[in-house]
């Protein structure tokens, strides 16, 4: 197995380019300017917890944007896969494909995990929360997917000012 990856810290940066989405198009963080992120990473298309996490981004989506956050989920999972979830779920926002794992690696997602005794490789679920430039400002590392959103309005609330002067 891989030697673990330090996982993505504050004050760490992501790259601009962070990879193809559902449709084959490149996702740059300067393709959505003056935005803050929610970058999320997710182990699976169309299991019941990545489902219930990507359910729970699609349905506060509008509360996020109007906060000035674009959402952007990730998991190793093919374009033609995410196309599908996406489709099937009505997710609003882009899902990049990362089959060669080379932004989970950078995020420091793809570590050592163990299921039924098994030891392997996976995605950790982990949501960032960056600024305009991509500097992670928040990680939260224990996601609850039924009420992901709940835990970033709670992170978010703090700052977001809805009549800025």
């Amino acid at each position: 197995m891989d030697d673990q990856i330090k996982l993505m810290d504050i004050g760490d940066k992501f790259p601009d380019v962070l990879g193809k989405d559902a449709d084959g198009n490149e996702i740059k963080l300067s393709d959505f300017p003056g935005k803050m992120f929610i970058i999320y990473f997710y182990p699976k298309d169309n299991t019941p917890g990545c489902t219930m996490e990507a359910i729970s981004f699609r349905d506060n989506y509008q509360t996020f944007l109007d906060m000035g956050y674009q959402i952007i989920g990730v998991s190793k999972d093919s374009e033609a896969s995410h196309k599908k979830f996406a489709e099937k779920n009505c997710l609003p926002f882009p899902l990049v494909a990362d089959t060669d794992l080379e932004l989970c690696k950078t995020a420091g997602v793809w570590q050592p995990k163990v299921m039924a005794g098994k030891a392997y490789m996976g995605i950790v679920r982990t949501t960032f929360v960056t600024d305009s430039n991509g500097v992670v400002t928040d990680r939260i590392l224990k996601v609850k997917t039924k009420v992901a959103s709940d835990q970033l309005f709670k992170i978010l609330d703090d700052r977001y000012d809805p009549n800025p002067a």
